[in-house]
């Protein structure tokens, strides 16, 4: 997804100052407007890596959504927060980055065309590679459609409205995202026409195809829709020649204009949410406050989400040239590469050590604390990287290899 935004360093204000140690040209190439973003994508990178490598070995305390925060540790409840950060930032960066190719591509068609077939890429790939490396199972019987499919279909809907004026895709998506709550209540039984394309746009459930395999539509696509719009209506930010100043301004401005929105709808325990509750501790009346819908994702978590993510995007901004942005921004480099690389080394790691060691909490293998899994997601965060630094420099390198594109 990040190969759009590859090109000459045009914020020469910002760009990183050479250090005289070895960097991947990946991250001293980029602009400090881009590299910011790839530094976002990687840090989120990070804690989808820490979400799955809870989801692999601690089986044994499933975490449902939304989470009973009654029953849900804090370390456990922290570190699946961090997680909800991943899908809304990864679409809003998609539609940043579908602006920002559209700089490099002259007219409207072109992105469209990009767009369209970028998207039946990564439904292709979530119903075959991803589906595969959460079940190992050939042929499937039941495929989950996640956020790689989710991506996809929104970058489908983004196709067909690029052809309209930027303040109208703004406002669609704001619309979408603002409104969609109000549908939470539409429901339509499993013999009705209508089961099917709501199941895909906002009502989650299992869609039968035939006798042996079953469609799991985990991520619900109209939210993602709005937020996949209103990062594309975003990108005149990112562009070529934008003023920095003015970028991080705007950036913090909507960032805390958004947190201060969820703060005030979620003190009104209403619109498109569960009631929050004083607990028996300050802990858990704050766990409360944070409990809120990802599937589909509610106004407040959307608001919640990009709200923090904007302020990270400044931060970034701020922080270009610091040694440590520089591995982030590498992760950020080569999303899909890392996702399918971490998915099947998990399940590889998960069933060699059922082969070696057997159940060790019921009939699972796993971990017997949170801090295991920090440690674990530390450990193959450091395994990985020069995997994805070498992907990320072959793609840097060599442009003419049509299907690098795509990771």
């Amino acid at each position: 997804m990040s190969d759009i935004l590859s090109g000459p360093d045009r914020d020469a204000r910002r760009a990183s100052p050479a250090t005289g140690t070895a960097v991947s040209p990946v991250a001293l190439h980029r602009p400090a407007r881009l590299q910011s973003i790839d530094a976002v994508r990687g840090l989120i990178i990070v804690f989808m890596l820490l979400d799955h490598v809870r989801e692999t070995f601690f089986l044994h305390r499933q975490v449902s959504d939304p989470m009973d925060v009654t029953t849900t540790g804090l370390d456990l409840f922290l570190s699946r927060t961090l997680a909800h950060f991943c899908a809304p930032l990864f679409v809003f960066l998609t539609g940043l980055s579908a602006y920002l190719y559209g700089e490099r591509h002259a007219g409207k068609g072109q992105v469209a065309r990009f767009l369209f077939k970028r998207g039946l890429v990564l439904i292709a790939l979530e119903l075959t590679l991803v589906n595969f490396a959460w079940t190992f199972q050939f042929p499937p019987t039941v495929i989950y459609l996640q956020v790689i499919w989710a991506i996809g279909l929104s970058m489908l809907a983004l196709a067909a409205l690029v052809a309209l004026p930027r303040g109208w895709i703004a406002s669609v998506g704001l619309a979408i995202i603002a409104g969609h709550n109000l549908l939470d209540n539409v429901h339509f039984t499993a013999d009705s026409f209508m089961h099917v394309p709501w199941a895909i746009l906002h009502d989650r459930g299992w869609l039968e195809v035939f006798d042996g395999l079953r469609l799991r539509t985990s991520y619900p696509v109209l939210p993602w829709i709005g937020v996949i719009a209103v990062g594309y209506a975003a990108g005149p930010w990112f562009s070529s020649g934008s003023d920095p100043d003015k970028r991080e301004l705007n950036l913090m401005a909507w960032g805390f204009g958004i947190l201060a929105l969820f703060l005030a709808l979620r003190s009104l325990n209403g619109y498109g949410e569960k009631s929050w509750v004083m607990g028996e501790t300050t802990t858990l009346t704050v766990m409360s406050i944070f409990n809120i819908t990802k599937y589909p994702p509610s106004l407040l978590f959307i608001s919640l989400t990009l709200g923090v993510g904007l302020l990270l995007l400044a931060f970034m901004e701020r922080s270009n040239g610091k040694r440590w942005l520089k591995p982030l921004a590498i992760f950020g480099a080569a999303p899909m590469f890392f996702y399918l690389l971490h998915l099947y080394v998990l399940k590889c790691l998960y069933v060699l050590a059922m082969a070696i060691w057997g159940p060790s909490h019921g009939s699972y293998y796993g971990f017997d604390s949170m801090a295991a899994v920090w440690a674990c997601t530390a450990a193959l965060s450091v395994v990985l990287f020069p995997a994805v630094r070498w992907f990320a420099e072959l793609k840097a390198r060599r442009p003419d290899i049509r299907w690098l594109k795509y990771f």
